[in-house]
């Protein structure tokens, strides 16, 4: 079965600097995939360089069976890779109907979320749809960019600490909205800080340290695990 993310002795650099060391990870479709680590251990690296926006790149980068390791930014989204940045991007001065109106869709991709299925989903949105983007809590503006890219028709989301600095009622949210994604058969790999938040969504997790992975385990997995993650992470 052809995975939906296999990376193989992955290597990247910014500039002179070598941050990802060997990295293998494979990701089922449907599966959510957490990265675990401290800051800086090369996990919002890896997202960047399945996207193409690191330095040099060596290795083996397959999307659905793919090589995207040669490929520029906009051909790797192409081939149905949403990525959802920590910093968000949100377009300040459109409001939230025309943020999520903007993106193409993607060619070849499964149609992309109508706008009535993104409301259902995210009624926050539909409430501050006129809204310009400065005008949105952290929340909702975390909302917006992940609606975003499934107005696309990517597949495979990359989402970089959608939970950081948010109240525990809007993780909620965010937690019920990964849950309804995976239903639905999307694959998602996600960089968290808030362990609380990832344990309970991930069917697998990587953990990586000074950009290496050097742990991996499955969900029925965690609890053996604790001591290992509670050394490595503090959690």
């Amino acid at each position: 079965m052809t995975a939906a993310l296999d990376i193989c002795n992955l290597q990247t650099w910014y500039g002179e600097s070598h941050i990802l060391h060997n990295v293998n990870l494979r990701v089922q479709a449907g599966e959510v995939v957490t990265l675990l680590g401290r800051n800086g251990a090369g996990r919002t690296t890896t997202l960047r360089a399945i996207m193409g926006l690191t330095g040099a790149r060596k290795g083996s980068i397959k999307v659905n069976g793919a090589e995207a390791i040669g490929l520029p930014t906009h051909q790797i989204a192409h081939l149905g890779v949403g990525y959802c940045p920590e910093e968000r991007g949100i377009f300040a001065s459109l409001s939230t109907e025309e943020n999520l109106l903007l993106p193409p869709q993607l060619a070849g991709a499964k149609q992309g979320m109508a706008l009535a299925d993104i409301y259902a989903m995210f009624p926050n949105l539909e409430e501050r749809k006129h809204s310009q983007g400065t005008r949105l809590s952290g929340g909702e503006q975390q909302m917006l960019a992940v609606a975003r890219i499934l107005r696309t028709g990517a597949r495979l989301l990359l989402l970089d600490e959608i939970s950081e600095g948010l109240a525990p009622v809007i993780v909620q949210g965010l937690a019920r909205m990964i849950k309804t994604l995976k239903a639905s058969g999307y694959t998602i790999v996600m960089v968290e800080q808030n362990f609380r938040f990832a344990a309970p969504l991930a069917d697998r997790f990587y953990v990586m340290e000074h950009g290496q992975i050097v742990e991996t385990f499955v969900a029925s997995e965690l609890s053996a695990k604790m001591p290992v993650l509670t050394e490595l992470l503090g959690v």
